[in-house]
């Protein structure tokens, strides 16, 4: 098991890598849009727009990282959340999901640190505040059901289309979209996460750990509840894999029956 655990250490790197540049650009796009100085800020008065231009562009960057040869590889989760729910299912054994979500904080810590040393005293200002993910107006409760039915809907799509011969290579799409319609409508309530690696890079550049356990705690549970009920409803063996995107040729390092799929 440690063999195949050090044989394992570059799909580990590209998880970090992935979340990495997710925060990056989440970064970089949070000052273009929000920054005051901003030029597009200050051509766009309407916050619903430009929260729905944030939207476009972090479903258009998931997507892109999933379909990346590093998105292929690792299987894309960038997410504690996704990784211990396939750990649960079966998909991922125990020592890969321990890295896997190691990788990912620090992933989340490493593309938020680069973006501040790039773009400098802006990202730091309050109207971006390092894209931090925190409570609306509506306080912690809603917050934590707003995310809570965010997480279980995004981890039942991604069940539903990754699992299905016919929807699996549109999996990628699915999420990004949800990514992009869920930044456009719930950021309000939550700051729209479903990552508690996402928010605590966030978090730690700003050294702002208020309500952090919202962000631990929802989505996690989220996701397990969806994996446990498509599981209970379609059978372990309706599992194929853990991977986002697998119409590829890169290696895959999880319980994997993919290629059965169309034999179900």
């Amino acid at each position: 098991m440690l063999q195949r655990t050090r044989m394992h250490w570059p799909e580990y790197l590209m998880e970090a890598a992935c979340l990495a540049m997710f925060m990056f650009s989440a970064c970089i796009f949070g000052v273009l849009l929000e920054s005051p100085a901003s030029a597009i800020h200050q051509s766009l008065s309407d916050p619903t727009l430009r929260r729905v231009l944030m939207g476009v562009a972090m479903g258009a960057t998931a997507i892109a990282i999933i379909h990346s040869p590093w998105g292929k590889r690792s299987g894309a989760h960038m997410n504690p959340s996704v990784t211990v729910a396939f750990w649960w299912m079966g998909k991922v054994r125990a020592l890969d999901a321990f890295f896997y979500v190691a990788f990912q904080f620090l992933g989340g810590i490493a593309g938020v640190a680069l973006a501040a040393a790039l773009i400098g005293p802006a990202i730091a200002d309050t109207s971006v505040n390092y894209v931090a993910t925190v409570p609306g107006r509506w306080g912690e409760s809603v917050a934590l059901y707003a995310e809570f039915a965010i997480s279980f809907a995004l981890m039942s799509t991604v069940m539903i289309f990754s699992n299905s011969p016919r929807l699996s290579r549109f999996t990628p799409w699915a999420a990004g979209f949800l990514v992009a319609a869920y930044i456009s409508v719930e950021a309000p309530y939550s700051g729209m996460s479903m990552n508690p690696a996402r928010t605590f890079g966030s978090a730690f550049a700003a050294s702002d750990y208020q309500s952090l356990w919202i962000y631990f705690v929802a989505p996690p549970l989220a996701m397990l509840l969806a994996g446990a009920i498509y599981r209970t409803m379609n059978g372990a063996h309706a599992v194929f894999c853990a991977k986002l995107h697998h119409h590829n040729n890169q290696r895959c390092i999880f319980h994997c029956k993919w290629r059965d799929m169309g034999n179900e």
